[in-house]
């Protein structure tokens, strides 16, 4: 096993990433395609005007295009088509996770790559949705619609465009989050198409309860984190500083839409950033996320947290609520059709670390070190 080394920020490091997949989807023999980044998802939503009200009025994405189904979106600072479509239909549910590959013979690579494992893949020389080219959608091994593309119709880059920006400012689309049964499978998966481990989550058995993992030199453009799926867990968008995310909770607090917010704000352990999770009106959860650390040298260290920390998580302590571990959006094969959502065998992370009131700290049996006043503070029965 890869020396892990510890640092006085509590985690510990080393240069491979210490999981190891007991059964892992076969490599092709096939090449992968060549991701650069994220790209766009695609969320079906069952009313399109609450969700344009959502996504436009409050958070301030820019529409590209609309039509009575559909709306596209995109951030001040991109210049392709869009990065989140909302399209209007019968079920909940994510739709594509989208990704750009650097040329257009990496839409091969990817069909190729994917048909080999056997897989459910579809090309469309068009595009599937507005605004790009020939895509390849697949069902990856885990379950998750995949989409690769290189073609895209540019836009303008509103970059400059200061009269437009909000205090609460989108400028990126950061990453996706997936919610996965077996973690070291997904990340071997992922490993083979060409993403690296940045940080991860495990205990002393070795047990991985959740990985990050990049392809642009950021901490992440997924995240695999255990549990009952396939699920979503969220799309992340990218503000330029911590009070742009105070500025959305404050609009969010004037326009009496508090209860949209589900998590912070606040910072996490994993990743250094300061983060806030929303929920969209159908549920789908949005997290708003900014300041984390550039990861593009080879010698990039992995970052190992232990299950136990109460500062993985948050890195104030503050708990998570339980909502954030077991709720999460379903997704869709390439028909529509929702796939079924398999349980997680190994422990979960919020059995391990909450316990079953809810709301318990992060502590190990016999290492409860919290002071007297902290004890049960947000245990359910002690709130006001």
């Amino acid at each position: 096993m890869t020396e892990r080394i510890p640092t006085s920020s509590g985690f510990f490091v080393t240069q491979e990433a210490p999981i190891v997949a007991a059964d892992p989807v076969p490599t092709p023999s096939s090449p992968p395609p060549d991701i650069i980044r994220v790209a766009y998802a695609e969320l079906v939503v069952t009313d399109l005007a609450a969700s344009r009200e959502f996504y436009v009025d409050v958070l301030g994405l820019v529409v590209t295009e609309e039509d009575d189904n559909a709306i596209y979106l995109r951030t001040l600072e991109e210049f392709i088509h869009h990065n989140l479509v909302i399209r209007r239909g019968p079920v909940a549910a994510l739709a594509a996770l989208s990704y750009r590959v650097r040329t257009p013979e990496d839409l091969d690579r990817a069909e190729a790559f994917y048909t080999e494992i056997g897989c459910q893949v579809e090309r469309r020389k068009e595009g599937f949705t507005k605004g790009i080219g020939d895509s390849v959608r697949v069902v990856d091994p885990l379950g998750f619609p995949y989409e690769f593309f290189h073609d895209t119709e540019h836009v303008e880059r509103l970059a400059w465009r200061y009269d437009l920006y909000t205090p609460g400012a989108l400028v990126r689309l950061d990453h996706f989050n997936q919610v996965t049964p077996d973690v070291p499978r997904a990340v071997k998966h992922y490993q083979d198409l060409g993403f690296r481990v940045t940080e991860d989550i495990q205990d002393e058995a070795g047990t991985t309860y959740a990985a990050w993992m990049r392809r642009k030199p950021t901490v992440h453009d997924t995240a695999a984190t255990g549990g009952d799926g396939p699920r979503l867990h969220h799309v992340a968008f990218a503000t330029h500083e911590k009070h742009n995310i105070l500025a959305i909770c404050d609009k969010l607090g004037a326009l009496r839409l508090s209860d949209r917010i589900e998590r912070g704000p606040g910072r996490h352990g994993v990743s250094n950033a300061f983060y806030l999770y929303l929920r969209d009106p159908d549920g789908h959860r949005i997290e708003i996320y900014t300041q984390d650390y550039y990861t593009g040298d080879p010698d990039n260290p992995v970052v190992t947290w232990d299950v136990h920390d109460n500062q993985r998580r948050d890195w104030w302590g503050t708990p998570v609520v339980p909502s954030w571990y077991t709720e999460a959006s379903l997704v869709l094969d390439l028909d529509g059709n929702p796939q079924p959502v398999l349980p997680r065998v190994e422990s979960s992370e919020l059995e391990v670390t909450i316990g079953a009131d809810g709301f318990s700290y992060t502590r190990e049996r016999g290492h409860d070190d919290l002071p007297d006043w902290k004890k049960g503070e947000y245990k359910l029965g002690h709130q006001l």
